[in-house]
């Protein structure tokens, strides 16, 4: 899971994607108490529940289509349906996956989830996390796939310098979330320790990891970012560490903010630059696009419309099906007798004995071409009483 090629494609406007790990000991049943609640008092519309074989199986708008698949290491499928700003519809999908070390003591169970809008996202919407997590610090599910790393919290810098660099490193090259350092010019108090995410809008604050650098890290921390990534951080100040590989749009001096007071006020020139970085186009990673993929081809959460559509469609393909099958037929005996006629002419009717005349409609041996099979198999489509 730790791995993040990524495609030539950028991340829509529509989607909202990210991933992490859960250590707790239930993280399938955390997920099911909060889906029952939030469509208990109305915040969902509905969701699903569903074993990732049968899933895989019984795709409903693709079913041949094997993006569908969750993959072999998947644990759990949950389809969630929500409405935004009154009338929009967001559809989600959360996908629980076994680590690849199946179970490695202290790995954590990995999680993917995909949410789509039918128009531009809202950052102000909910956050799609929280549809299926509890929003609850009791509840671990915020882990970054970084070791070490979590959401909804200020995670500290490494002291060790080589740590250091590997994390920021594999941050930028691993992690799907925006992640952001703020150097703390002295030690803040309580107020001053409280998470830059609290001031987030809601569907960012679970996209956004912040590390910390104490005041004694200020050069290490600088050198760090200049050596791996090729920013600097100002003593104060803080810097949005820009992806790997780079998207387009992301200029260093832009995303750095030269003084940030960790007072427990708002940090605002932070927050924007936050916001902005999070509007740029973002390369799509292989994994992000293949739960995108599955989002869109292999949704089963439909509303009675979107049943009755499908089905007509699905009426539509085998008519056509069936169609194509019958002048199939048509056509093969059209050229057999075709053939018999111009052999009977060219010979003046003294062909060879025991050659294959062309069979009547309706005389065709059950031992016959693989054609007339298919076409008895489709026949029974075009009697309703069959």
């Amino acid at each position: 899971m730790a791995k993040n090629s990524t495609s030539s494609t950028t991340v829509p406007d529509t989607a909202w994607l990210g991933r992490g790990r859960h250590f707790g000991p239930e993280p399938e049943q955390d997920v099911r108490r909060n889906l029952i609640a939030l469509k208990a008092a109305g915040v969902l519309d509905d969701f699903l529940d569903l074993d990732p074989v049968e899933a895989a199986r019984s795709t409903v708008l693709h079913p041949l289509d094997e993006s569908a698949d969750p993959g072999p290491a998947a644990r759990r499928v949950f389809e969630a349906r929500w409405r935004v700003g009154g009338d929009i519809t967001v559809r989600a999908q959360l996908t629980t996956y076994d680590p690849e070390s199946r179970r490695k003591e202290g790995e954590g169970v990995a999680w993917i989830l995909a949410a789509e809008a039918v128009r531009t996202w809202d950052a102000h919407w909910p956050s799609p996390a929280t549809m299926f997590w509890p929003d609850s610090d009791r509840v671990a599910w915020d882990h970054d796939t970084v070791p070490d790393v979590r959401l909804r919290t200020t995670n500290h810098l490494p002291k060790d310098d080589d740590e250091l660099r590997r994390r920021l490193r594999d941050c930028a090259r691993q992690s799907w979330c925006i992640h952001v350092v703020v150097h703390e010019a002295m030690t803040p108090d309580a107020r001053g320790q409280k998470p830059i995410s609290a001031f987030l809008p809601p569907s960012l604050r679970h996209r956004v990891v912040e590390h910390r650098g104490t005041p004694e890290q200020a050069q290490i921390a600088d050198f760090a970012l200049k050596k791996e990534l090729s920013v600097r951080l100002p003593r104060g100040g803080a810097v949005v560490l820009p992806a790997s590989p780079q998207g387009p749009g992301y200029e260093a001096d832009r995303f750095t903010v030269r003084s940030v007071f960790l007072d427990g006020s708002e940090p605002a020139e932070l927050i924007d630059r936050i916001k902005e970085f999070a509007a740029l186009p973002r390369p799509l990673p292989a994994d992000a696009e293949r739960a995108l993929t599955r989002l869109r081809q292999g949704w089963h959460l439909l509303t009675p419309d979107e049943e009755l559509v499908h089905a007509q469609g699905m009426v539509a393909k085998y008519a056509e099906a069936l169609d194509a099958m019958t002048n199939s037929r048509d056509r093969y005996r059209e050229a057999a007798e075709a053939a018999h006629a111009a052999l009977a002419e060219a010979t003046g009717g003294s062909g060879p004995t025991g050659l294959p005349r062309p069979s009547a409609p309706g005389q065709t041996r059950a031992d016959g071409s693989p054609l007339n099979a298919l076409t008895k198999a489709f026949g029974r489509f075009r009697d309703p009483n069959k």
